[in-house]
């Protein structure tokens, strides 16, 4: 049986076409119009999904000077409270209607990360789909067991995450819905480096809980993206803004128009490279058959003598005996006189 989870009205994993999904996280820049044109935006460079995040700052940190509630150093937010990040980052709730709006009319899903149950009850009201669990709440499994008790589908996102955690994120979001799971390999650090993504992963993670994976990408160019689904990805998550210019916590990792509408070409291209199992020659490569080697006098042969391999050879192009006639021939006479470039036949040999 195929694995597959149902996101919108697509059936989502093996042998299905890869899930584009358009990140927009803190990319609305405050402005709702700016935000409708970025669904538009996406829908029309080929992505199937456009994602937000719906939370407040006071249900994802505490308003505090202390230390711990500021980011350190080696991150693009460094010496930013935690607080106020959020703060700008953080879309307004009320806006989902419209964003879902717009989504339908272009043809394309939306959905969005909860951070907390009230944003969980919020999303199922305005009549949410699908449920994403973020990286960094992969071990809230509170959180995970209240939105899948939604019954609606969650892709979870496991960076950083052991495997234990994983599994212990897979078990609980099981046990209280029926919906189905997907996950996303990802690395956490903002941009990843390219080396540390370890996309090897990927189908050990299928094999291991039976889920549909994919790929939560904050690398710098779309090489992880496609190598992904030369290893079995079905979805592929990528941060996206109308312009880096725009500024914004998110925009210096996340992807521009035209960059977002080459990712889907080239995700378009590695899947249609894998194509299926197949031996032998394509439609495309079939007319090639004719430039294949046989077996020819490479010097003229008079009546009765012997062929050696001095005077028959293996020659391009296709003519009537295959390469692997060469040695029972040697040694056979010809019973008449054959030019050079002639087509060996067994018909040649006494």
């Amino acid at each position: 049986m195929s694995i597959t989870v149902r996101l919108g009205d697509r059936l989502v994993g093996e042998g299905s076409p890869v899930f584009v999904i358009a990140e927009l996280s803190a990319n609305h820049g405050g402005n709702l119009d700016r935000t409708l044109d970025l669904v538009s935006i996406a829908a029309a460079r080929g992505a199937d999904a456009v994602k937000i995040q719906t939370y407040t700052p006071d249900t994802m940190t505490i308003d505090s000077d202390d230390a711990r509630f500021v980011v350190g150093p080696g991150n693009p937010w460094s010496g930013r409270r935690l607080h106020d990040l959020y703060a700008e980052a953080a879309m307004p709730w009320d806006w989902y209607p419209a964003l879902a709006e717009r989504a339908h009319r272009d043809g394309i899903l939306l959905f969005s990360t909860p951070f907390d149950r009230t944003a969980v009850d919020y999303l199922v009201d305005c009549g949410a789909s699908v449920l994403k669990i973020a990286s960094f709440e992969l071990t809230d499994l509170p959180l995970i067991r209240y939105a899948a008790a939604t019954e609606l589908p969650l892709v979870m996102s496991t960076g950083m995450a052991s495997d234990v955690e994983i599994e212990e994120a897979v078990a609980a979001a099981r046990a209280s819905g029926d919906g189905g799971v997907a996950l996303l390999r990802c690395n956490s650090a903002y941009p990843s480096p390219v080396e540390q993504m370890d996309l090897a992963s990927i189908p050990d993670m299928r094999v291991r809980w039976g889920v549909p994976v994919g790929l939560s990408d904050h690398t710098l160019d779309d090489t992880a993206a496609v190598v992904s689904v030369a290893l079995g990805a079905c979805i592929v998550e990528k941060h996206f803004t109308r312009d880096r210019s725009d500024g914004g916590p998110d925009s210096s990792f996340s992807l521009e128009p035209d960059e977002l509408g080459q990712l889907v070409t080239s995700i378009r291209s590695a899947e249609a490279s894998l194509g299926n199992v197949r031996y032998g020659p394509s439609d495309s490569d079939r007319g090639s058959l004719r430039f294949r080697r046989s077996v020819y006098v490479v010097a003229d042969v008079a009546a009765g003598e012997e062929f050696t391999y001095d005077n028959v050879g293996t020659r391009r192009p296709l003519g009537v005996l295959e390469p692997r006639h060469l040695d029972a021939i040697i040694g056979r006479r010809a019973v008449r006189a054959l030019r050079a470039g002639h087509a060996l036949d067994w018909v040649d040999l006494a």
